[in-house]
């Protein structure tokens, strides 16, 4: 389906490559930056057209044509343009659907590589994909990609990544800001105040919200906001209408969670879940 907002124009769909397989797609024109966010999965995507430019790890990444985009499941990064508007196709493979049976996730050491050959084969796998391709072609065209990807970019894990697996959480989130988290997640429809979560830690606020961003990658709030899509985008998923989305996750209304939801996934709520009704929800 495709939504126009004011952030762009993007056109989300949920497939099923291969039998038990869930993947889910975006072709999107973006005219405003994403709020910062991560994905269960991982995100991997190419420019068509413009620059984009990503906040990712501890700097500042720029893609255009001929670059492929990797980023890490349940890693806080942004998005935007550099300047004009930028084009681009991303996919959301799990974890597992790159591991390919071995049990290891494997390390993307550069969030963006050149790699114009990769690059146009993501494109029309993407493109193959979206035209409800016979299951087989579709499953081949995708291990192809995901296999060479793999091969040609990933590295072994090194002393700065935390060895992490599908399921492990937010990344980085140890220690406060794993208390914090969880804490945040558990309390979801009211969240304790800032002095509240403070006092728990024995820090102060200041120190507590500096100690957050440092390991999470945003503060508090923006990490409640985007758990709370994720929590909504299930919802949705099962057939919950927009609203009653909303209120089961803590946003004050409707129109709260659009904001949010806009900012995180790319679509309203009400395009996401409809786009999603064919298909079914992912497994878990």
């Amino acid at each position: 389906m495709a939504v126009t907002t004011g952030q762009g124009r993007a056109v989300w769909r949920r497939v099923s490559p291969a039998a038990g397989q869930v993947l889910d797609l975006m072709h999107a024109q973006m005219a405003e930056p994403y709020a910062p966010h991560l994905h269960g999965e991982f995100s991997i995507g190419a420019c068509t057209d413009g620059v984009e430019v990503i906040r990712y790890r501890t700097g500042l990444h720029y893609a255009g044509p001929g670059s492929v985009v990797i980023l890490g499941p349940d890693e806080p990064h942004t998005g935007g343009p550099d300047g004009r508007d930028f084009t681009y196709r991303v996919m959301y493979p799990a974890a597992e659907l790159l591991s390919d049976g071995s049990g290891q996730v494997p390390w993307f050491p550069e969030p963006v590589v050149i790699d114009p050959e990769l690059a146009a084969g993501l494109r029309r796998v993407h493109a193959a994909l979206c035209r409800d391709t016979e299951p087989l072609e579709a499953e081949t065209r995708l291990s192809w990609l995901l296999g060479e990807l793999v091969r040609r970019h990933a590295a072994a894990p090194t002393a700065g990544w935390p060895g992490r697996r599908p399921g492990d959480g937010p990344a980085r989130a140890v220690g406060v800001a794993r208390l914090v988290t969880e804490r945040l997640a558990d309390q979801l429809l009211q969240p304790p105040a800032l002095a509240e979560l403070a006092a728990g830690t024995g820090l102060s606020r200041y120190q507590l919200v500096r100690s957050f961003r440092a390991d999470v990658g945003m503060p508090p709030y923006a990490w409640l906001a985007q758990y709370r899509v994720g929590r909504a985008r299930m919802l949705l998923e099962r057939g919950c209408r927009p609203a009653e989305a909303a209120a089961a996750t803590g946003f004050a209304d409707q129109a709260h969670l659009t904001r949010w939801f806009r900012r995180v996934v790319g679509v309203t709520p009400g395009a996401y879940r409809n786009s999603v009704q064919d298909t079914g929800p992912r497994p878990g």
